[in-house]
């Protein structure tokens, strides 16, 4: 058996941005605000952020060519129940799992609920309440 030590969990390390690729910055990067329950306030710069929260920000940035990427979000009930209102709402589709994020299910790893779905340039999205 091995064993896998982390690191201190007391670390002040965190991450600060992180650049997505798209076809259309500014269109991802509204698709991912309204379906996030986010704002988007127009480039800054060289990119299109949005905001997550107080330490992260999603930078979307135009790619002529790039691979699908996955990005999960751990949410609160209240923001998953939002998050799956807009995704119904706007007809996007959506599944249970990384490989099957399109049987129109909900998950419910660790007892809470997640989803997955692919956003406008093919990156896989995913929201769970629950990790462990």
């Amino acid at each position: 058996m091995v064993r896998i030590v982390w690191p201190v969990w007391g670390s002040v390390m965190e991450l600060n941005h992180t650049i997505v690729p798209s076809r259309d910055k500014e269109a991802a990067a509204r698709f991912f605000a309204d379906i996030m329950g986010l704002d988007y306030l127009g480039p800054a710069g060289h990119f299109a952020p949005v905001a997550v929260n107080s330490a992260l920000t999603m930078d979307f940035d135009n790619a002529a060519e790039f691979k699908s990427h996955h990005y999960a979000f751990k949410v609160t009930d209240e923001e998953f129940d939002g998050i799956f209102a807009r995704i119904e709402a706007a007809g996007v589709t959506y599944g249970s799992g990384p490989f099957s994020w399109d049987d129109g299910k909900i998950n419910a790893r660790h007892g809470g609920r997640g989803f997955y779905w692919r956003d406008i340039d093919g990156h896989l999205m995913e929201v769970l309440t629950r990790d462990e």
